[in-house]
């Protein structure tokens, strides 16, 4: 048997289409909420999310890395192809960067019908400061050649995906990967990366979604032609199989809130006290500016601006504010924002097959009660 057919093997999920409507979640999908995590939408508190709190997306096994064989290897179509100790990339000239990085799939559960995968609610974000070295000086130290068209990078940790035995490799133009904020990175908020976000060398794209930040990063290859490997072919908005679709690059323009009060065990409603509420929370974009973030408070019948605060970072998020007096009774609380391309998040979902870039307004369910809540 060869290794291919051993990899058709394995089970399909559901009714074998591995698509899914209605409420329900499979076994599998649980199985990789267990794996990965979202930030819990009350950590939007922090400017810079706690490590701990940062979402988190493992394709495969955290890989064993031995470091006292490990070195990225850069090679393709460069003057100079050479290996890099972690020490030899430390010694390079550093920049640390206040990035604020989102899943391509953050909202996938709020779909129908949706892709059986890792089931994103709202929570697949996180701001942290990522120190490294700028990819653009060593791909300029290694003689990046005129003839390449793009810069594959290939991590270390590897796995089956579509029928196919593979690591985990993506590609950027030459244009892209030179922007001068792109980074191996090494430190993430301050100390060593860990293992589970990219241990000893990671990319760092900021603005792309996080599928572009390849972790566990083993080789960089310069290369002649587009690279389609699985993990760049998965990554389109498509609406049929057979669409072709366009390639998911950065991040669309989001607002999400700290759900105020406390919350239901079960439902995640929350219950509140009457009287003035001032709601908070973050919003970003990539490479434009907030421009504006609304609240309703009756389900998208009205809304009303909010108070932007300022950016820390290029990268990174927009605190804002909003003041409310609540009154009592039931109330669903939203949140869009508008970047300075006049692009507004959708009160509902914009449907795709593979749940990409769902940047729907947030909804969340309160409970007004005259006096305190105790």
């Amino acid at each position: 048997m060869t290794q291919q057919d051993s990899v058709r093997r394995f089970p399909t999920v559901g009714d074998g289409s591995g698509v899914t409507s209605g409420p329900q979640f499979y076994r599998e999908e649980l199985a990789l909420s267990f794996r990965n995590r979202g930030m819990p939408t009350e950590g939007l508190r922090y400017d810079v999310t706690p490590t701990g709190m940062h979402y988190l997306l493992i394709h495969w096994d955290i890989p064993d890395v031995d470091m006292s064989a490990w070195k990225l290897n850069i090679g393709g179509l460069v003057g100079q192809p050479t290996s890099l100790t972690l020490e030899d990339i430390k010694a390079l000239p550093s920049r640390t960067e206040l990035v604020t990085m989102e899943c391509a799939g953050n909202g996938r559960a709020l779909f129908s019908p949706r892709l059986v995968s890792q089931p994103w609610l709202l929570e697949a974000i996180g701001t942290s400061e990522w120190t490294g070295t700028p990819l653009k000086g060593v791909l300029e130290a290694a003689g990046l050649q005129s003839e390449a068209v793009e810069i594959l990078f290939t991590g270390c940790d590897q796995g089956v995906q579509g029928e196919e035995v593979q690591f985990y490799q993506r590609s950027l133009t030459v244009e892209e990967a030179t922007r001068d904020e792109v980074m191996l990175v090494y430190e993430m908020n301050g100390r060593p990366l860990e293992p589970q976000h990219g241990y000893p060398l990671r990319l760092i794209v900021p603005g792309w979604y996080g599928m572009t930040s390849v972790k566990w990063l083993g080789s960089i290859e310069a290369v002649g032609e587009p690279f389609n490997g699985f993990q760049m072919a998965s990554y389109r908005y498509r609406q049929t199989a057979d669409d072709p679709g366009d390639p998911v690059d950065i991040i669309r323009v989001r607002a999400l809130m700290v759900p105020p009060g406390i919350p239901d065990f079960l439902t995640r409603t929350r219950l509140l006290s009457a009287g003035p509420v001032t709601l908070t929370g973050r919003a970003w974009v990539a490479r434009a500016g907030v421009s504006r973030v609304e609240i309703s408070t009756d389900g998208g019948s009205s809304w009303f601006n909010a108070q932007l605060g300022p950016q820390p970072s290029q990268f990174a998020w927009h605190g804002w504010t909003a003041d409310w007096d609540a009154t009592t009774g039931r109330h669903t609380l939203m949140v869009r924002a508008t970047d300075t391309n006049g692009n507004r998040q959708p009160v509902g979902p914009e449907w795709n097959i593979q749940g990409m870039g769902n940047n729907m307004a947030q909804t969340v369910d309160v409970i007004v009660e005259a006096g305190a809540v105790s």
